[in-house]
């Protein structure tokens, strides 16, 4: 290594984000927050200074919708609808009038006001246990900077001006970045930090751009010029990588676009395995704009859609009328096909607001059904939006978040029952047998299955949070997120006893975390006798090809000896040589 820089070969392994192979010199991209100005205004000199703040916010504007604009052309109007989230930070009424209340307050100049109140709004979001929430603070510091840019008279930074093939790397890439991207000459990029759920992987995922995310320092190390591969399939970045890994990878390249194109002729295919058990295979969805991905990847309806950002960043709750349009708008594209709408999960960390007391520890705090019940107008009127919803498409089933007890699914059931009186004294259609189903996702809810599946249609199993109450581990902290361990026996065996006490019950059960779309665990799942798998979208392929290869007396055979096992290593070991016998060219 010279002056920080790594001169032999070195592999970093990060979040695989976007698939594909890329390899090329490196273009390394350093951004830096502006150097603020600081000074105070005369109470005379507010008004100059909220007319130059409303200026700029015209100005980001435009340029947002110009960002649109060009991806719509590039690559389709759903990628470019990423960029309604930055304009709904510029149009917030909540973000300008605080900003306005406080410049009149400190009387500092509008800079240095509007990047405290756009930093307090992130670090909100970024306390946030939802990965995708999370990412969303990365959206308000994307149009932060353009905001204070176009304040300071400065154009946006922008990447379209490099004229040569190059493979990006950067501690960070704004979707404004990666709109700006002159895809001709960008063969991939890799960024210290993101996550699969960011609006830039997103978009890298729908410009074919592989990318790895999550390498923490790769930024350090690296300098223009330098010879890089990025597995987008892996996780894995090579930095200076010799004849013998050029020549591997060139293979695992050309191997993988075998598998891909082999992926895309499944889309019209049952996940259906060799012996003849169907698995429902859907996917989660959390805004309008996943739709088109829903059905563009074969899935088997919507087994996921989560409410709760219809909720945030927003002055008032939606009405009624408003959420009856989206619900159905969701179950008129997904129909003939089933879609799951959770109701909001909302309260702890994703509700806070200035006025509100912070609680000690939100994710075991006053949250999700735990809110509902505590706001009955405000879940009254989007069970109501649902069951008006249910009515016009017919293919709706409701799904409470974060029951821990009877007692609390009888209570949400109660009010719902209120709705539906309240509906047939307006004479308002809706749905009057909407099967209404649970979250299990509490160790609890776990125990107390066999209670609950007798009041309730089914089951969807959240592992995220089961794992993380199980095991408690919080997975978002790196100290201990290696205890984070899905293949816990734990886990396993509470998974079983959801399984069963539903079966016993003649009631259906899906998995709808992150275990659902891993194909290293999806033998473990099949053995399980989980009957719906729910993941994103894209990952719909792969979990379809690796349920049409497995048998399902095979995978129960494992899940026999699996429930023999007492370490997390052997259990993962034992699913993953199922997996690799079957669909290894799927694992790399």
């Amino acid at each position: 290594m010279t002056n920080g820089v790594e001169t032999g070969e070195k592999i970093f392994e990060g979040l695989a984000v976007a698939p594909g192979i890329a390899q090329g010199v490196i273009y390394a991209y350093h951004t830096e927050d502006e150097e603020l100005p600081d000074y105070s205004l005369e109470p005379q000199e507010i008004p100059d200074e909220i007319a130059r703040f409303e200026a700029a916010l015209i100005a980001t504007r435009a340029q947002i919708v110009e960002m649109q604009q060009q991806i719509a052309e590039a690559i389709g109007a759903s990628d470019a609808s990423i960029f309604d989230a930055h304009l709904l930070v510029v149009e917030d009424r909540t973000l300008i009038d605080e900003v306005l209340k406080l410049l009149e307050k400190e009387r500092k100049n509008v800079e240095i006001i509007f990047q405290k109140v756009a930093e307090r709004y992130s670090e909100t979001l970024n306390r946030i246990d939802d990965p995708y929430l999370r990412e969303r603070a990365a959206d308000i510091h994307d149009v932060t900077r353009r905001v204070i840019r176009n304040l300071l008279g400065k154009g946006h930074r922008g990447l379209a001006d490099i004229r040569y093939p190059h493979v990006l790397v950067a501690h960070n890439l704004t979707p404004s970045d990666t709109a700006m991207l002159n895809r001709e000459f960008v063969l991939g990029f890799a960024t210290d930090i993101g996550s699969k759920t960011s609006h830039t992987a997103i978009m890298a995922r729908s410009l074919g751009i592989p990318a790895v995310a999550g390498l923490h320092n790769l930024v350090e190390h690296v300098k223009d010029g330098q010879f890089i591969i990025i597995d987008g399939y892996s996780g894995r970045v090579v930095l200076n990588p010799t004849p013998e890994t050029l020549a591997r990878f060139a293979q695992i390249e050309e191997d993988k676009e075998h598998v891909e194109e082999e992926l895309e002729t499944l889309r019209e295919t049952l996940s259906t395995t060799r012996d003849g058990r169907h698995v429902v295979l859907a996917a989660n969805i959390e805004l309008l704009e996943d739709l088109p991905s829903v059905d563009e990847h074969g899935a088997e309806g919507i087994g996921l859609y989560r409410t709760e950002f219809l909720y945030l960043n927003r002055v008032e709750f939606p009405s009624e009328e408003e959420q009856y349009a989206v619900y159905e708008q969701v179950a008129r594209a997904t129909a003939p096909n089933d879609v799951v709408i959770r109701t909001m999960d909302l309260g702890g960390d994703k509700l806070l607001t200035e006025d509100e007391e912070k609680e000690p520890n939100p994710f075991l705090g006053c949250r999700a059904i735990r809110w509902s019940l505590e706001n009955i107008d405000v879940f009254k009127t989007q069970l109501r939006a649902i069951l008006r919803a249910a009515s016009a498409c017919g293919n709706i089933k409701i799904m409470y978040p974060m029951i821990s007890s009877l007692q609390e699914l009888r209570r949400a059931n109660e009010i719902l029952e209120e709705c539906k009186t309240e509906l047939r004294a307006e004479g308002l259609p809706f749905g009057e047998a909407v099967d209404v189903g649970i979250m299990i996702e509490i160790p609890s809810a776990a125990v107390v299955a066999d209670q609950l599946a007798r009041e309730a249609k089914f089951f969807s199993i959240g592992t995220n949070d089961l794992i993380q109450y199980t095991v408690a581990v919080d997975r978002v902290n790196e100290r201990i997120a290696h205890l984070y361990q899905p293949t816990h026996p734990a886990v396993i065996r509470l998974i079983k006893m959801v399984v069963d006490a539903a079966h016993a019950a003649s009631i259906w059960v899906g998995v709808c975390g992150e275990m659902a779309g891993e194909i290293l665990l999806t033998p473990l799942l099949l053995g399980l006798g989980v009957d719906e798998l729910s993941a994103s979208a894209p990952l719909v392929p792969r979990v379809k090809r690796a349920v049409q290869r497995l048998e399902q007396t095979e995978c129960e055979e494992l899940v026999r000896q699996i429930l023999l096992m007492d370490q997390p290593d052997a259990i993962l070991e034992a699913s993953e040589a199922v997996a690799r016998s079957r669909y290894a060219e799927l694992l790399g």
